[in-house]
């Protein structure tokens, strides 16, 4: 079920019904151009679909430009309608959410960002639709001005992270990229800056726990996203948790 309380606010916290925004706080309510941030909405359940696209217009600095039913169709509406966000299913017809994120961020140099919608928190698909490069994953349960912040803050170039739900997720998954972190040779400072990216600090908390300045991290973070390959943020916490640099379950 959709949520639709309008008054609830976005909470950070361990909780996995908490979205935690990596970046400088609450997004604006429009692009970085400052413009509506433009939407494609991808679920295969139609009443979703609409539920979804009729809450989501009515929010602030969105405007809903297409719907898909379906992976392949997604594909097809990005290229047409060259949405800022696409706003991702998992479990969808011909070609799954996961599929449809990979070769969206594949074939564009200027691919939209993705979010993952999915109804349960401990999905499996989700950490595989981060890996293939989505900015972030929402619950369906939610309030939509929750999906909607979501929505401003991928735009915005950051990512959501449910953190108590990702390491739920990652510690059921075996470590597959136990090899990522050694080949990336990483800093002791780099290795730093990923751990506190993992609990979901945005960069001036990482500059504020660190005692260095706010341009230091942004370096660091875009060093450690290049020596590890990742797409983004969220890719690079999957990363960290995959290759037990961050253990499920375990603070500091």
């Amino acid at each position: 079920m959709i949520g639709s309380d309008a008054s609830e606010t976005v909470t950070t916290g361990p909780d996995a019904s908490s979205a935690v925004m990596t970046g400088t706080g609450t997004a604006p309510a429009t692009s970085p151009t400052g413009t509506p941030v433009t939407l494609l909405i991808a679920d295969d359940d139609e009443v979703t679909r609409s539920g979804l696209r009729m809450l989501l217009a009515a929010q602030p600095g969105i405007d809903v430009v297409g719907e898909a039913a379906d992976g392949v169709e997604a594909v097809e509406q990005v290229r047409r309608l060259r949405p800022d966000v696409v706003l991702m299913d998992v479990r969808m017809p011909r070609l799954n959410g996961i599929e449809a994120t990979r070769q969206l961020l594949a074939e564009s140099a200027e691919p939209p960002k993705v979010v993952v919608i999915t109804t349960f928190e401990n999905d499996g698909y989700v950490t595989a639709a981060l890996g293939a490069g989505a900015s972030g994953f929402v619950l369906k349960r939610l309030p939509v001005r929750q999906i909607a912040e979501a929505v401003r803050v991928v735009a915005a170039g950051e990512a959501i992270l449910f953190p108590a739900a990702l390491r739920r997720m990652v510690a059921a998954r075996p470590l597959g990229s136990a090899e990522a972190l050694p080949k990336a040779a990483l800093t002791g400072r780099e290795e730093e800056v990923l751990r506190l990216m993992a609990t979901g600090l945005s960069n001036p908390e990482i500059a504020e726990s660190l005692t260095v300045s706010l341009e230091t991290v942004k370096t660091h973070v875009g060093n450690v996203l290049t020596k590890l390959g990742a797409q983004n943020r969220t890719h690079a916490v999957v990363i960290a948790y995959e290759s037990g640099l961050v253990v499920p379950g375990v603070a500091g």
